[in-house]
């Protein structure tokens, strides 16, 4: 028996763990790393103007963001089209409908699963930080 893992097979549809190719993998690296940087530019801004501890709460969307795209790349599993029925292993914007129900059910699944993971990390990481002491 044979195990096949999601890199070997690039450019395969997957319901529920792979409906992005190349192009939006990069689309979505690119932005998980602004969302990142932001995160961490606006975390040094509360610090250093010593914003009240509440206002730390700002870096959670987009640090959950951030995170949430990291994950994208990762499984290369788009929430939104995931969310939306939809796959692309083409160029950006070259959308196709998943037809079949069971596979948009696994990938409307997969993508809250992912949204909720990432987003609980993010919540943790937040609460952390605007736990620290100044």
């Amino acid at each position: 028996m044979q195990i096949m893992y999601a890199e070997d097979q690039v450019g395969a549809y997957r319901a529920g763990a792979c409906n992005i190719g190349p192009a939006e993998i990069a689309r979505r690296r690119q932005g998980a790393y602004m969302a990142l940087a932001v995160t961490v530019i606006l975390a040094a801004i509360l610090l250093i103007v010593d914003a009240p501890t509440i206002l730390r709460l700002a870096i959670f969307p987009p640090l959950a963001g951030g995170l949430v795209s990291l994950e994208q790349v990762r499984r290369r599993f788009c929430v939104a089209y995931g969310l939306a029925g939809l796959r692309n292993f083409g160029a950006i914007g070259e959308v196709v409908s998943v037809e079949e129900t069971a596979q948009r059910r696994a990938d409307r699944r997969a993508a809250l699963v992912l949204i909720g993971y990432a987003s609980a990390v993010a919540l943790v990481i937040t609460l952390a930080f605007v736990a620290l002491p100044v």
